[in-house]
């Protein structure tokens, strides 16, 4: 079994500003990912660089994601073109006694790699472990893709081999002059966290009257 490297350990992933965010254990980087939903991946066509969005999930040592056979990024990248795929986690505002020192609580993983094509079953499994992944217990309860919705996808895999990752935690870090200071060390400092959550299921016209699925509701963020 290969080990990977540890996360930062490339000289291109090395944090270099604010180097003590910098988290260097992989396990930690796996459940930033494991906990995001959304990522983002660069790619640079006839010149001119494009980030997209894109529901991602992560499978052992991978990321997978899915896209139109149409999309002129996926085309692009299915070329084994290099990319960088981002995930960030937003967890609080930092308000400081400056504007300056005010900032943002974290958790963001940083990806460098060359995706791979994914086909036949392990395409099929790869899409199955995404709709899962994105959609716990749903798999086991609507339609399969269809071959010609199969045609349609390209879905990729890009390895976790050279990663980044960056944390930033807790209250803000203030200049002394600031916590001295007659007026400014009066103003109120801390942070506030940003939660996400799921919200009450709404159902279309057509399951007006279908109970929403256990699965469904037990969702949690």
């Amino acid at each position: 079994m290969t080990t990977l490297p540890a996360p930062g350990s490339s000289p291109r992933t090395r944090v270099r500003r604010l180097a003590e965010n910098a988290v260097t254990d992989r396990d930690h980087a796996y459940a930033i990912l494991d906990a995001g939903l959304v990522a983002h991946v660069a790619v640079i066509t006839d010149g001119q660089p494009f980030v997209v969005p894109v529901g991602y999930a992560r499978r052992g040592d991978e990321v997978i994601i899915h896209g139109s056979s149409a999309s002129r990024l996926f085309k692009t990248l299915a070329t084994g073109t290099p990319t960088c795929l981002t995930v960030t986690l937003l967890d609080g505002l930092v308000l400081a006694r400056s504007l300056f020192e005010s900032s943002m609580n974290y958790r963001t993983v940083m990806v460098l790699g060359t995706p791979r094509l994914v086909t036949g079953e392990e395409e099929i499994a790869a899409l199955l472990d995404l709709s899962e992944s994105l959609m716990p217990g749903r798999t086991a309860d609507a339609r399969h893709p269809l071959p010609q919705e199969l045609k349609a996808t390209i879905t990729l895999a890009l390895p976790l081999d050279e990663i980044s990752v960056k944390v930033s935690e807790g209250p803000p870090e203030d200049v002394p002059e600031d916590l001295v200071d007659p007026i400014y060390s009066r103003i109120w400092a801390g942070y506030v966290p940003i939660v996400e959550s799921f919200g009450a299921p709404v159902a279309d016209d057509l399951a007006a009257d279908i109970p929403v699925p256990a699965y469904v509701t037990s969702w949690r963020r």
